[in-house]
């Protein structure tokens, strides 16, 4: 079986700077309203979460090879699983694509500290027909 891994690093600031200028228009386009719910409270997203959730939506497309590609970014979720870590959940044209690239799971790291968040996204790919 093969993998695919994609990483990416995001500016803490750059998301509080998105926030800051587009407000809800900023969080509607690029984030689930769970993943909006789970980054913070009372409708205060914490940045740093945004942040690293956008790290993984960026390493998402490139493991999916779409970096030609207008895939929606809220087609990229990140979950809360049921023992408090994340996962992620794909869903119209980023499901789509998987399913075109043959990868069949997808693992997820997030981390945020000193201004910076990171994600890794680690899929499998189907065994190839010969």
């Amino acid at each position: 079986m093969s993998h695919r891994v994609g990483v990416d690093l995001v500016a803490i600031a750059a998301v509080e700077q998105a926030l800051h200028d587009h407000g809800d228009r900023y969080l509607t386009r690029v984030y689930s309203p769970d993943e909006v719910a789970d980054a913070g409270s009372a409708g205060h997203p914490d940045p740093s979460r945004l942040a690293a959730r956008f790290a993984a939506k960026e390493a998402t497309l490139k493991v999916l090879h779409a970096h030609e590609l207008a895939i929606p970014l809220a087609t990229i979720e990140v979950v809360r699983t049921a023992w408090g870590g994340v996962d992620l959940r794909l869903s119209g044209e980023a499901a789509t694509r998987a399913t075109e690239e043959g990868l069949t799971s997808f693992s997820v790291s997030l981390t945020h500290e000193e201004g910076y968040a990171a994600a890794v996204v680690l899929a499998e790919e189907a065994p190839q027909k010969r």
